[in-house]
């Protein structure tokens, strides 16, 4: 219940309890927190054997913990039925990331294709890559950026 509590914290918890109950009501304090914090058990154990029992016996192995979602995703992600580990194991995000850097740069990344052609929709002869580098476009001497009157 208190697993992330320090030690230097529960001695703080300590102090503070000491200084606004003082010493003589504290016992009767702890008795009762202790009394609450049982009852709120018992409640939720009968909860969870009522819900149990009206869900019927094709969910006698239900389990409360499952609907944390930490515990859903690592049940469901370590079931290998989907083949996760293949796809996993497959990846490699470096070999990726350099590929996409290349790219982007406009450097071949080692393939027989020659340079892709101009349009950015790639051709068949290009291999299936996409020119993705910046091109500088020259606008006309006396060719003027549009205006937006709705802008100004």
């Amino acid at each position: 219940m208190f697993n992330d509590i320090g030690p230097m914290e529960l001695l703080t918890i300590i102090v503070i309890a000491v200084l606004v109950f003082g010493p003589d009501k504290l016992p009767k304090v702890i008795q009762d927190v202790t009394r609450t914090i049982r009852k709120i058990r018992e409640f939720s154990e009968s909860a969870k054997q009522d819900i149990r029992s009206e869900l019927g016996p094709e969910f006698k192995d239900f389990d409360f913990e499952d609907l944390n979602p930490k515990t859903f995703l690592r049940k469901q992600l370590g079931n290998d039925d989907l083949g996760l580990q293949e796809i996993r194991n497959g990846f490699d995000l470096k070999k990726e990331m350099a590929e996409i850097t290349d790219a982007v740069n406009g450097r071949d990344t080692g393939s027989s294709s020659s340079s892709s052609s101009s349009s950015d929709v790639a051709s068949p002869a290009s291999g299936g890559k996409i020119d993705m580098t910046k091109k500088p476009e020259d606008p006309g001497k006396d060719e003027r950026p549009p205006f937006d009157f709705d802008a100004t």
